[in-house]
């Protein structure tokens, strides 16, 4: 079981450079964040990988703002991002303010901090860290908790009604012009065929269209497709009373074929004349 003065003496486990936090001076038990260079397969615009360090053990109580105070030292930072779990792409940056798809978890998380330029990732790295680094100085002021915190999180979640009906209001009128957009698509590209000679036909149009000539080689595609679908769809002798019928079938076959010979001799027979000369 490794203790926290032992991660604290060791540089790097496991990959991942140590760096121990505490949240002020007065704090008598200390935290430790693993970090290290952001690896992916390809490339992310969002996280690029030479510019991006990964943390990890990320407490309740480290923000973004805590972030950028730890690394400054190595770099310009450009932004930081907290997730609840690790990706390799983030989703887009909400522009809604009641409505945003960022689920940032109140518990432990990781981080994503990206920097200005490669080279501060190459610092960070390298960086020793030999006494705690304090996140929140005496003249900070001191995070929220308990009653505090709780207010805080009650008011946050219930929104301003006239700013929600204006979100709201706002997020309607781009629904119906994207809409009227569509139609409007819709409409130019009715009677038009696609590159398979595919027309789409619509309750909506009034006008008869004319028809379109296929072209030859699509003719052939279409007619070996459809060849192919039901090829697919039927299973010739597949199950026992399919072989029976089958069978019943081209024997009763021969015997039609049989009778029909025999009236056809028959005829012939009959017909047949003797002419001397």
């Amino acid at each position: 079981m490794v203790t926290y003065i032992e991660e604290n003496m060791a540089g790097s486990i496991a990959g991942f450079n140590v760096l121990p936090i505490r949240l002020n001076r007065k704090s008598q038990s200390g935290h430790v964040l693993y970090y290290k260079e952001h690896n992916i397969r390809g490339d992310s615009a969002s996280l690029p990988p030479d510019r991006t360090i990964f943390v990890l053990n990320v407490p309740p109580y480290c923000n973004k703002e805590c972030f950028v105070r730890l690394f400054s030292d190595c770099g310009r930072v450009d932004s930081v991002y907290l997730q609840e779990k690790p990706t390799s792409e983030l989703l887009p940056k909400s522009t809604t303010k009641y409505f945003s798809h960022e689920n940032i978890s109140q518990g432990f998380k990781v981080a994503y901090v990206v920097f200005k330029s490669p080279s501060a990732v190459e610092k960070a790295m390298s960086r020793k860290h030999s006494e705690p680094y304090i996140l929140i100085s005496d003249d900070q002021a001191a995070l929220e908790a308990g009653y505090k915190k709780w207010c805080t999180e009650y008011k946050s979640e219930r929104p301003n009604l006239k700013d929600l009906q204006k979100e709201i209001d706002e997020f309607m009128q781009s629904y119906d012009q994207k809409v009227s957009e569509d139609i409007q698509k819709a409409k130019e590209e009715e009677g038009t065929p696609d590159d398979e000679g595919w027309i789409t036909v619509t309750r909506k149009g009034s006008k008869k269209q004319k028809p379109v000539a296929r072209k030859e080689h699509i003719e052939k595609q279409l007619k070996a497709k459809e060849k192919k679908k039901r090829e697919d769809k039927e299973l010739v002798n597949f199950y026992t009373f399919q072989v029976r019928e089958t069978k019943r079938e081209h024997i009763a076959e021969l015997r039609r074929k049989f009778e029909e010979d025999k009236h056809r001799i028959a005829q012939l027979r009959a017909a047949r004349k003797f002419k001397p000369y």
